[in-house]
């Protein structure tokens, strides 16, 4: 099988590639990634060395290039991981985030509709549904509607019923992956986990919006990557999924354990001002995944929180010059 992965050489695209290539021997990865501030080739360079793995640049709102490595290449299945995913970003200037995470996606979707493809899976996110109580025991579901905060989270929105309207309307194989917050290796210090853990090493301040108290539903990026590999194989066409790891964690609770497992003292934390719009809870249903794929999460939080760490600290040379 021969799969694009867009934007793979940002986060979860590239921690994908990576699993991939590992647990799938004869399939080929080509991978398709504008490399914008978000994407670092050096983020893929062990992979440039593996045959089975080609890399091309280009742009998915660049419709020329991409019909163009469709016809150069053929894809079986397309994952589209390519998206603009900092909230703050998108506050500042939501113009690049509808460009990429809808115009991009209507791109890709019009050459699977083009050429044929088995399967054009979207990578989206639980930020699509909003936000919960802080003191409530709900979660979201599949069928739950969306409510997006932030227009990051709208723009994704867009993008999932965008792919899901070209699966009814023209019978384009579609599924979607909805995950919850991500972390794990090559997170640029933008995000929340990776910034706790570079300030404390620098020994600088830890800045936290408004008092911490907000929730995230975590789950390592290789736990995901699990989940995107069992739904394009076996996931049903026209269906969205969930994917979490039902950790449940406070902000603060977070950035104490960092600096708990650094042996920094919590007076580096620093409360600010609060985002516009900031969302209280996520929290996300998985049981569709876990019932219809077997799929489940195998990282424990406490675990993959110190082997995160143990990263940027092995991999300074990585992070110290994306800040």
């Amino acid at each position: 099988m021969r799969i694009v992965v867009t934007g793979s050489a940002g986060f979860i695209a590239s921690n994908f590639v990576y699993y991939y290539l590992d647990v799938h021997p004869d399939d080929e990865l080509i991978g398709f990634d504008a490399l914008t501030y978000a994407g670092n080739i050096k983020t893929i360079e062990s992979a440039l060395q593996n045959k089975r793995f080609t890399f091309i640049k280009g742009d998915i709102t660049d419709k020329n290039a991409v019909d163009d490595l469709f016809r150069r290449k053929t894809p079986d299945v397309i994952i589209n991981f390519a998206a603009e995913s900092h909230v703050d970003r998108s506050i500042v200037n939501s113009y690049v985030f509808l460009r990429t995470n809808i115009n991009g996606t209507q791109i890709l979707l019009e050459a699977c509709r083009k050429f044929g493809i088995q399967r054009f899976h979207q990578i989206s996110t639980d930020e699509v549904y909003g936000d919960l109580p802080l003191n409530c025991n709900d979660l979201f579901t599949e069928q739950s509607p969306m409510r997006a905060s932030s227009p990051y989270s709208a723009s994704k929105a867009s993008a999932d019923l965008l792919a899901l309207s070209y699966h009814r309307t023209y019978g384009l194989p579609v599924s979607i992956s909805r995950s919850s917050n991500n972390y794990g290796p090559y997170q640029l210090l933008e995000k929340f986990i990776p910034r706790m853990i570079a300030n404390a090493l620098n020994d600088m301040e830890l800045p936290v919006y408004g008092n911490g108290e907000n929730i995230r539903d975590w789950i390592h990026v290789h736990d995901h990557c699990r989940a995107v590999d069992i739904i394009i194989h076996n996931g049903q066409i026209g269906e969205v999924y969930n994917v979490g790891a039902n950790t449940k964690v406070r902000n603060i609770s977070i950035v104490k354990m960092i600096l708990n497992k650094l042996g920094k003292p919590e007076s580096l934390i620093k409360f600010v001002s609060d985002r516009p719009g900031h969302d209280l809870r996520y929290a996300i249903d998985t049981t569709k995944i876990c019932n219809e794929l077997g799929w489940e999460s195998e990282m424990d939080f406490q675990e993959g929180i110190a082997q995160t760490i143990q990263w940027y600290i092995d991999n300074k040379m990585w992070w110290s010059k994306m800040k």
